[in-house]
């Protein structure tokens, strides 16, 4: 299974971008301070961990959570939700207090699911892309039930990884070329389609 802290994400996404001088387009794959997803890479596809692991792993995830949160009122609440759902996600999307940068709930939420599906032994590995060490005894725990964990996210210096968190983890995929290859592509094909015949 796949859980995904959209806002860690998105914050560090969005300022590795800067960094790199990635230009990201508000759509279906970006809302500012939202949401960030690869685009055209659906919630369960994968990232390539095939190979890496004691047990053979689906190439496809069974399920992929996403936790964020979004300044506005229930129709916004809902919008986001619609988006994410439409990228395969089971999204949680909790109200940000203005001024606020994160809200809380969120890394209570991911932290709720995947220790209550290990514990109900729902999947043999967890894939979490984050990269806060607040997570650290998240995985400890999954682990001692007996599940893999996978950690996926930037390594760039402006994404802020955790190396305990990455130590934490049974395997862990660097996201960085992966992910803004996928945007820079996605700006190009934007940009193709703009262009007048």
């Amino acid at each position: 299974m796949l859980f995904v802290d959209g806002e860690n994400f998105t914050i560090r996404a969005q300022a590795v971008a800067q960094e790199l001088n990635v230009t990201f387009q508000r759509g279906r794959f970006w809302m500012p301070e939202t949401f960030i997803w690869l685009p055209d890479w659906p919630a369960t596809a994968g990232f390539g961990f095939s190979g890496v692991s004691a047990i053979a792993l689906r190439h496809l995830a069974t399920r992929a959570y996403y936790y964020t949160s979004v300044r506005g009122d229930n129709p916004k609440i809902a919008d986001v939700k619609e988006n994410l759902w439409s990228l395969g996600f089971t999204p949680s999307v909790f109200s940000r207090p203005s001024g606020d940068r994160k809200a809380k709930g969120v890394d209570i939420a991911l932290t709720k699911d995947m220790l209550s599906h290990a514990f109900l032994a729902n999947y043999d590995a967890a894939v979490l892309i984050a990269g806060d060490g607040d997570y650290v005894p998240l995985l400890e725990e999954v682990k001692r039930l007996g599940k893999l964990v996978y950690v996926i996210f930037f390594t760039h210096p402006a994404a802020g990884l955790n190396d305990d968190l990455r130590l934490a983890a049974d395997y862990f995929l660097d996201l960085t070329g992966i992910f803004f290859e996928r945007w820079n592509r996605h700006a190009s094909e934007a940009r193709k389609m703009a262009e007048p015949s």
